[in-house]
């Protein structure tokens, strides 16, 4: 197994950590995989950890701090999804699928687990590289507003990226709270899923499906709203998209 690292591992994932010096750790089965995604990451600038199954994943994340996951779905003895459900236990870090799978089931299936985003095998190490790119500025790099926006009974916090509903600390995703945020910038005004994917995702949907908002949203509605199915805030406009009614 390589392990591309190029100084000591942290302990403690920080937010000021810079978007060059991340640590991302590589999970899949495939050696070769393993091999073409950490070199071109390293190339890029990131510092590089990786792990053959499932197992491994969980046993350097108790020990080690990383600031993006890299994760093959397709793993022996623990699969991809079994691992970012337990992840998703205890870390928001950021969790880039990868799939084998063209079935778009699967790819909503890691969505609602709670992965960020996803890649299709044979995929381009460019891509990959640029998508953990994206992912990691808006993660760790310096807020694009650090603001407070208050409603009846739900207050948004930039500075500290935190959701209170009548009071209560609601527990979104980084991709969560952004998408939330850029909505409640723009009461009332209607977003095509198109234009969230470039405003929110830095994507287009030539990169990524659509329905990955599709996905977020819903996801934000079971967290947020009291009536996920009459929801309060986060409006759909049919044959549109999507709004924030405060």
């Amino acid at each position: 197994m390589t392990d591309h690292r190029r100084s000591p591992v942290s302990t403690a994932r920080v937010n000021e950590t810079p978007v060059e010096s991340a640590r991302v750790l590589v999970v899949d089965d495939e050696p070769m995989v393993r091999e073409v995604a950490s070199t071109y990451l390293v190339r890029e600038g990131f510092e590089v950890a990786e792990a053959a199954d499932g197992t491994e994943a969980l046993d350097r994340m108790s020990a080690e701090s990383f600031d993006l996951i890299v994760l093959d779905v397709m793993l022996p003895e623990i699969d991809g999804f079994s691992v970012l459900t337990r992840i998703r236990r205890t870390s928001d870090v950021p969790v880039v699928l990868l799939t084998a799978r063209a079935d778009e089931s699967d790819r909503l299936l890691g969505l609602e687990l709670g992965a960020d985003d996803y890649v299709v095998k044979p995929f381009s190490p460019r891509e990959l590289a640029a998508r953990v790119r994206t992912i990691l500025r808006r993660t760790l790099g310096p807020p694009r507003e650090v603001d407070r926006m208050e409603f009846p009974g739900l207050v948004i916090d930039g500075t500290c990226r935190e959701v209170l509903v009548d009071g209560k600390p609601i527990e979104l995703t980084p991709r969560e709270f952004d998408l939330v945020a850029f909505l409640a910038r723009f009461p009332r005004q209607v977003f095509s899923r198109a234009q969230l994917l470039e405003q929110v995702w830095d994507s287009s949907p030539d990169w990524q499906d659509p329905a990955t908002v599709t996905v977020h949203v819903r996801r934000i509605r079971q967290k947020m709203e009291a009536d996920p199915e009459a929801p309060r805030w986060f409006d759909t406009v049919w044959g549109v998209g999507y709004r924030f009614v405060p």
